[in-house]
């Protein structure tokens, strides 16, 4: 809960136990006078300042019931009530207070306005957002076959300092832009718009638009690509991470792949690929073919981004020596065939991926960090034994097993987190326990939960872009004992 949420629901709490259990004194109206008069400053602050939402709701309405209670006077004004009549009204007001309270506060704390951990990186962050056009792809998974791949592309990289301004939010800016991404992401969950509209309230750490730091330029760059039905906007925590510790990152939504896209002039794109057919696994070939080639053209744009081709403040601070690329889930499989094929690509990182080339690349010569949940090894052992496997998956699992097992054999590795779900390698972690409790996130804590993939991640690449070795990837750590190594301690 933010500041005034927490003061304002701490007021009704006082001032109800104030009205409803201390006799009437002259004492008790100056008091109340006073409590109400807090009550209405903590509202009107937390409004204009912190902004309205709809889970404390019941809050406002228990702030307005005090208010009324305390200016009529209720338990004062009714002489000819019998004694049982004023005490059960009493207590029924009390208790129907309390509920009000308890889920107000239990809805603002399963589903806060939430901050992002601090950038562990001694870089401040800055952010620009790209709309990249490719005309020599057309009708991509778009109704209209004449139509040109679009991309939206959300760079981070290391800035001077700001001294005016806010942070960027985490999702698209102004109100038009805002409220078509909201309609088009809840339509997708199945969910009323209104639901999500606290989500204009989180930030990022980064300013939009500030001035590049050229002085430590130039900087290795990462691509992140997100999980299929997914976006960028659940990545944004690692990519400014990665920024604050020296890299440019450029996080792609692969369009009509995405939850929900918002372009330039206002239009939306949801989620309609294609990937509910029997023959999965060739549908992921296909729809992974195209991701790859939305990340070599990303490549591609911010080459020319570097050389003053595409007019930007980026220019000159790509180290395009120096690439690699990290996604999750699909974008993770994404990551290991462009790091497999794309030779500018040096090393790759698959946040619990499952491959969808495993049965046609049989190892990885480059760097490659399989970073797995906890139940990655059993679950998929104990499918590739069982008789009634479907033989293609099980040969496709087995395929992918081999090629994980085998990362250490060029400076990668598998590693398994204890307690991490699906969804702890990205920030939607941080977004609701909810993730936890449906099974999408796992058991460890989200803040924890990013910090071990921050901190594993930093330092895979800093290794493998920067040359700079540190300790975490040698082995077992007593600072991270969640982190289990593949042939080590498991």
């Amino acid at each position: 809960m933010r500041l005034f949420e927490i003061l304002l629901a701490v007021s009704c709490l006082f001032m109800l136990n104030y009205l409803v259990f201390f006799k009437t004194s002259a004492r008790k109206k100056a008091v109340t006078a006073l409590l109400s008069t807090i009550s209405i400053g903590l509202l009107l602050i937390h409004l204009f300042v912190e902004g309205y939402r709809w889970q404390m709701g019941l809050v406002y309405v228990l702030t307005a019931l005090l208010l009324c209670y305390a200016a009529a006077g209720w338990r004062e004004q009714s002489p000819q009530s019998s004694k049982m009549g004023k005490r059960v009204l009493k207590y029924g007001f009390y208790a129907a207070s309390m509920l009000l309270l308890a889920v107000s506060i239990s809805l603002s704390v399963i589903l806060p306005v939430f901050q992002f951990p601090e950038p562990t990186g001694k870089y401040k962050v800055g952010t620009e957002l790209f709309h990249f056009v490719d005309q020599n792809r057309k009708g991509v998974f778009a109704d209209n076959p004449d139509d040109p791949r679009e991309l939206m592309v959300r760079v981070w990289y290391p800035a001077e300092e700001q001294t005016s301004g806010r942070p960027a939010p985490l999702f698209p800016e102004g109100e038009r832009d805002f409220n078509n991404f909201i309609g088009a992401y809840t339509k997708q969950m199945g969910i009323p718009k209104w639901t999500l509209g606290y989500f204009k309230y989180i930030n990022t750490h980064a300013y939009s638009g500030a001035k590049a730091l050229q002085g430590a330029a130039p900087y290795p760059l990462i691509i992140l690509s997100h999980g299929m039905g997914t976006s960028m906007t659940l990545h944004a925590s690692q990519a400014e991470t990665l920024a604050s510790h020296g890299y440019v990152v450029a996080t792609i939504d692969h369009t009509y792949s995405t939850t929900a896209t918002v372009f330039p002039d206002g239009r939306v794109t949801g989620y309609t690929t294609d990937m509910d057919g029997e023959n999965f696994l060739q549908q992921a070939s296909e729809v992974g073919k195209v991701w790859a080639e939305d990340a070599e053209f990303v490549i591609d744009q911010l080459t020319k981004i570097n050389a003053g081709e595409i007019s930007s403040g980026l220019k000159g601070i790509f180290d395009l020596q120096h690439i690699g690329m990290m996604g999750h889930s699909f974008g993770g499989a994404t990551a290991f065939d462009v790091v497999s094929s794309d030779d500018r690509v040096k090393a790759g990182i698959d946040m619990d991926g499952t491959l969808f080339e495993a049965t046609k690349r049989k190892q990885i010569s480059k760097p490659f960090l399989f970073m797995r949940a906890e139940d990655y090894l059993s679950s998929t052992e104990e499918y590739i034994a069982r008789s009634d496997a479907e033989k293609t998956v099980a040969q496709h699992l087995s395929s992918e097993l081999s090629i994980s097992k085998k990362a250490s054999q060029h400076g990668g590795n598998l590693l398994l987190i204890d307690g991490a779900g699906h969804y702890n390698f990205t920030d939607l972690q941080m977004f609701t326990r909810l993730a936890s409790w449906t099974g999408m996130a796992g058991k460890i804590d989200g803040k924890r939960g990013a910090e071990i993939v921050d901190r594993y991640v930093v330092e895979f690449f800093d290794e493998h872009l920067k040359g700079i070795k540190g300790t975490l990837l040698n082995g077992p750590s007593n600072m991270y004992p969640e982190v289990k190594f593949y042939g080590k301690n498991i």
